[in-house]
């Protein structure tokens, strides 16, 4: 898969998200969740557009690890609220969905560069 076409994911991931809340939530932990997967999947995509102007293949690798983590991060934050009712179950499918795709990628990236 080029480049661009990640890069694109990530930042669609990222814009879902923010989509998703365009009224912010009532409740206290509610709001918490969802102010943290915000920033979380923003980090994402700008970590993995950092990546692609790595002067180094350390420095890339460096940036894919941030984004991955991140990645994982918006996973965990999304099965949170999910098993907590805070969000929809067909919102949180298609997410988590494109999420565990974009897992996948961004490991098979680092695995290669490794």
């Amino acid at each position: 898969m080029p480049d661009y076409d990640l890069a694109d994911r990530l930042e669609d991931f990222a814009a879902s998200i923010i989509k998703m809340y365009d009224v912010m939530p009532k409740s206290y932990a509610a709001q918490y969740l969802a102010q943290q997967l915000i920033r979380s999947s923003c980090s994402t995509a700008l970590n993995y557009g950092e990546a692609l102007g790595a002067g180094t293949t350390r420095d890339q690798l460096n940036k894919l690890r941030i984004t991955l983590k991140e990645l994982r991060e918006c996973l965990r934050n999304l099965n949170i609220q999910s098993k907590a009712k805070l969000i929809d179950v067909n919102i949180f499918d298609k997410l988590r969905n494109e999420n565990d795709q974009l897992i996948r990628i961004v490991v098979t990236i680092i695995k290669n560069k490794s």
